[in-house]
């Protein structure tokens, strides 16, 4: 029986028209979901890294990485969730407040170490960063409240120790 599990996934790829369609194109022509995809230029100026993370078994992996080394544009393919590694996630939440239902978004955000960063005469705009489970529980802890709009960056991670994801 196979298990699926959440696959973060690191792509150094070069930094050129049309190569993020082909990432997107060789999951969905195999029917894969990609739960979040973050890109992004890195230090050096001709390569981006892509950071996606899906739901998928050990053997359904070995496929995508195999066939995401094939690509052109691709210059190198990393599971970083095969070892030590970290991850973030930024989260900005709109929620209605009113009366005493400001202080109490308040007191969430300080636990959850969030920072208000927009407030109006009937919202707040919340900032939270943390792991995917540490935005859930922000979540859930406003569950009294009316959430208006969630918006998130979708996962970025690096593998820790002298491991890179480098030339």
């Amino acid at each position: 029986m196979t298990i699926e599990q959440k696959r973060i996934i690191s792509v150094l790829m070069e930094n050129a028209p049309g190569g993020l369609s082909r990432v997107v194109g060789l999951f969905s022509q195999r029917g894969y979901n990609i739960d979040s995809l973050n890109v992004a230029p890195t230090n050096d100026t001709s390569l981006s890294r892509l950071t996606l993370t899906t739901r998928c078994d050990d053997l359904v992996i070995e496929q995508v990485t195999k066939q995401l080394n094939k690509l052109i544009d691709v210059v190198k393919v990393q599971d970083i969730t095969e070892g030590s590694h970290i991850e973030r996630e930024l989260m900005m939440i709109k929620v209605r407040t009113r009366g005493d239902e400001r202080s109490e978004v308040k007191r969430c955000a300080d636990i959850f170490r969030g920072q208000i960063i927009d407030v109006g005469p009937n919202y707040y705009t919340v900032l939270v960063e943390g792991d995917a489970a540490k935005l859930d529980a922000f979540i859930e802890a406003l569950a009294e409240m009316r959430v208006l709009e969630v918006v998130r960056s979708g996962v970025c991670g690096i593998a820790r120790s002298d491991k890179a994801l480098t030339l």
